[in-house]
């Protein structure tokens, strides 16, 4: 039996879509023991104790846009499982509250460390799309007793340059 040209499309169209939206998919599920979690995702690249709960990081992608935490709860099974450099997330934080540790929880380890001498602030950076669109980076502020007091969102400078050069190399 000969297939149709709405077969092979309807094939293709199904590859495409896995390929595009199974990037989307959790790996893992809520319920997996936190072996399981491990054995899918592999080790992490931090560990952060929450209560009785323990997220795990997990930083993700070569511009270093993605970080995922898998919330394991008290008896070992993942709770949740979330990329969190978002606009959402970072929105959590509440300045002049949140503490190293309570961003380390949240959004993970940043991209970039530096320290603005004259006004005494440390500054955590990381990069991240914003609304899955735009190379951002958002720079959390944290004051000498290491309490966030404030948090300035702007566009990634390593993509600046090129999004805004001219088709003939001028500027």
């Amino acid at each position: 039996m000969k297939k149709s040209f709405w077969s092979y499309f309807g094939a293709h169209l199904a590859v495409l879509i896995c390929l595009t939206g199974c990037s989307t998919v959790a790996p893992v599920a809520p319920g997996d023991s936190d072996a399981q979690v491990i054995a899918t995702l592999g080790r992490p690249t931090a560990r952060y104790q929450d209560g009785d709960q323990q997220m795990l990081e997990y930083r993700r992608g070569p511009a270093g846009q993605q970080t995922y935490m898998a919330r394991i709860g008290a008896h070992g099974h993942l709770i949740s499982y979330e990329q969190v450099l978002t606009m959402q997330k970072f929105g959590t934080i509440k300045i002049g509250e949140a503490t190293k540790a309570d961003v380390l929880r949240t959004v993970g380890q940043p991209a970039e460390v530096s320290t603005l001498t004259l006004r005494q602030l440390e500054v955590w950076s990381y990069r991240y799309k914003e609304n899955n669109v735009w190379n951002s980076m958002m720079h959390v502020h944290f004051d000498k007793s290491g309490i966030v007091r404030q948090l300035l969102n702007g566009p990634d400078p390593r993509y600046e340059e090129h999004e805004h050069s001219r088709s003939d190399g001028r500027r």
